[in-house]
């Protein structure tokens, strides 16, 4: 890599630092005495920023999947810290992400349009039956980010995400029970592991849910 390459990146983590920096202007502020907290967390959310527009910019190249990637990822972030803050997920930040599941179709274009109806409901179904049966247990914007998350990642990359996000969430909630932070009956914001799932899978989740696919056909093999 030469000094060309690493000036571009340097620039690259500037923009995406700069860009994230600014998610802070839709994102409900915390209460005036937290002010410092606030500081703190703008500056850790431009770090993320700066380093996702370079890992995707090595990734991708510089290329309009790259700047695709990187605009969905900066939605999940806005998702992130609304979720966190409000327990609530705005009707229109889902609706952004289903629009850059249309444009993805040009950009990125390698899941068929089959595999991406399929992902919009395979998980968002269940969640909304589910809630059917035991209300409370998924809130109405969890239900939408997966639909229209599932139209950008397609169905495969989509369990895979949302294995992840339950999967650490139900590591969050051990510990918030243990550490007696919370009790049973107490909710906490589900979308931001949902978010995490979406991030990383849209990146290597069909290959993340090949590879648990074929060591489970190993273990049952074997036995």
């Amino acid at each position: 890599m030469g000094i060309k390459d690493i000036l571009l990146l340097i620039l690259v983590f500037a923009l995406g630092s700069t860009g994230f920096y600014f998610l802070k202007i839709p994102v409900h502020k915390l209460p005036s005495e937290k002010t410092e907290r606030k500081k703190v967390r703008e500056v850790i959310v431009a770090v993320i920023g700066g380093a996702a527009a370079v890992f995707l910019a090595l990734y991708y190249g510089y290329t309009l999947q790259a700047l695709t990637v990187f605009i969905f990822y900066a939605v999940l972030m806005v998702i992130t810290l609304i979720d966190n803050d409000t327990m609530e997920i705005p009707p229109v930040l889902n609706l952004i992400i289903l629009v850059i599941g249309v444009v993805s179709i040009f950009t990125i274009g390698d899941i068929s349009i089959k595999d991406r109806i399929i992902g919009m409901f395979c998980i968002s179904l269940p969640m909304y039956l589910l809630e059917l049966a035991v209300p409370g247990g998924f809130g109405g914007g969890d239900m939408k980010l997966m639909f229209a998350a599932g139209f950008l990642l397609g169905w495969r990359a989509l369990l895979m995400a949302f294995f992840i996000a339950i999967i650490l969430a139900g590591i969050y909630g051990v510990y918030v029970l243990v550490a007696k932070k919370k009790t049973g009956k107490d909710h906490f914001a589900l979308g931001p592991y949902l978010c995490f799932g979406l991030a990383v899978s849209i990146i290597c989740g069909d290959y993340l849910l090949s590879t648990y696919i074929d060591y489970l056909k190993r273990m049952f093999t074997e036995q």
